[in-house]
């Protein structure tokens, strides 16, 4: 059997107790929490600029620090991730997330607040989050599981979101913005236990004359040099500039068109919701139907979605219409992305080429924060990145359509 065929079955020394339903549960899990508070970090910004008279520029450049190295410290959490195991990530992970969080409680000054909402949160995420939950189900579960279960891990993430803003909205009015990032720090340490049921066995030492037991630098070589691999990484940046985008500057632009801030706060729910029905149909569908179509049809179909909302007057009915359409697509690209890594180069370095396919992601959503920003400013309009959201959407449908799903070619190892 080819060594990719046997990248595919489970790993081996994995205990009884953990079964695909344990691991797919904790994993769950650890989705839920690591997304929770970033999505919620939005509510601590007007207490706290009352408490220290903060601007929110001040909140910006902490919140641009955490999304640049969230996905800057996604390749290397990954490459230490395949080579000695998921687990040791994840507790230096949850415990950087908790500590950012707990330096962000008791910042006073806007440096300390970069340090922990962004430098060590953002860090803390590359080492938590779901991107290392999803290389942990595609190493640990048997191929007819992972779509399904890529897909659940993918809207799990979603449902933190959509959970963690109503408990943070109601800690704030409660006991105030400190107790409540302090309630978030002690959840974050639940991530511990729960990362012992998806913990990945170290990678084996490359042995010479093994052709299919790959190094670092020949796997990122064969990747970059991987027509379809650069293909769907290229796609991927669309995905987090259009996401970025709406999450930060929707809420403005539907003010600016008299919607009141209610309306908004169901339209940001939709996509929660949405999303989370969007990523496990995705997930069932790609077991089914070519994952680069699926990619193909969620670009098209938010490039499509985009022209129809920006084409007709803004009222609440198309703001919520648009909301649980973009959920529907909202993280959808995940699950058949992921998997088209593990596809193509099997899991032995899955969780490193996957984090430089996500560092594009979060490239994109940086530009599409900052550019969002910069445009109104000069133009006092949206219009142009919305239209350069819709170019990038039908860039990115055709340029997945080309993809080859099926493993590399590797050379097979000769007898000596």
């Amino acid at each position: 059997m080819s060594a990719t065929m046997g990248d595919l079955r489970p790993a081996s020394g994995v205990a009884r107790w953990r079964t695909p339903v344990v691991i797919i549960i904790c994993g769950c899990a650890i989705a839920l929490l690591s997304f929770g508070p970033r999505a919620s970090v939005g509510f601590f910004i007007k207490p706290m600029a009352q408490d220290f008279a903060w601007g929110r520029d001040v909140f910006g450049l902490a919140l641009a620090v955490q999304n640049l190295l969230w996905g800057l410290g996604q390749p290397l959490a990954g490459a230490i991730a395949d080579r000695f195991g998921v687990l040791r990530v994840m507790v230096v992970g949850a415990l950087l997330y908790a500590g950012g969080l707990v330096l962000m409680r008791y910042a006073a000054t806007p440096l300390s607040l970069d340090l922990g909402a962004g430098v060590m949160v953002g860090l803390g995420l590359s080492g938590c989050s779901f991107n290392l939950v999803l290389s942990a189900f595609s190493k640990l579960l048997p191929p007819e599981r992972r779509g399904l279960a890529l897909g659940a891990g993918t809207a799990a993430g979603s449902f933190g979101q959509f959970l963690f803003a109503p408990l943070g909205v109601a800690l704030i009015d409660n006991f105030g913005w400190q107790t409540a990032l302090m309630v978030f720090a002690g959840l974050m340490l639940l991530i511990i236990p729960l990362a012992l049921a998806i913990a990945t066995p170290p990678a084996p030492a490359v042995k010479a004359g093994i052709a299919d037991q790959q190094s670092f630098q020949t796997a990122l070589a064969e990747a970059f040099g991987h027509r379809s691999y650069v293909l769907l990484v290229l796609g991927f940046f669309t995905c987090g500039f259009q996401l970025a985008f709406i999450t930060v500057h929707l809420p403005a632009y539907l003010a600016d068109r008299g919607i009141a801030a209610e309306i908004g706060g169901w339209v940001i729910a939709a996509i929660g919701l949405f999303n989370i029905m969007g990523s496990l149909s995705v997930g069932w569908l790609q077991n089914r139907v070519p994952k680069r179509y699926i990619l193909s049809g969620i670009y098209l179909a938010r490039a499509l979605s985009i022209t129809a909302f920006i084409s007709f007057p803004v009222t609440p009915t198309s703001a919520i219409l648009f909301g649980a359409i973009s959920g529907l697509t909202w993280l959808s690209t995940v699950p058949p992305t992921s998997a088209l890594v593990a596809l193509m180069f099997g899991t032995r370095w899955f969780s490193t080429l996957y984090g430089f396919a996500f560092v594009s992601h979060q490239v994109g959503g940086f530009l599409g924060v900052w550019l969002g920003g910069i445009v109104f400013e000069r133009s006092g309009s949206y219009t142009p990145v919305w239209l350069l959201s819709i170019l990038f959407g039908v860039l990115s449908a055709l340029i997945n359509l080309p993809i080859v799903e099926k493993p590399v070619p590797r050379a097979i190892a000769q007898p000596a």
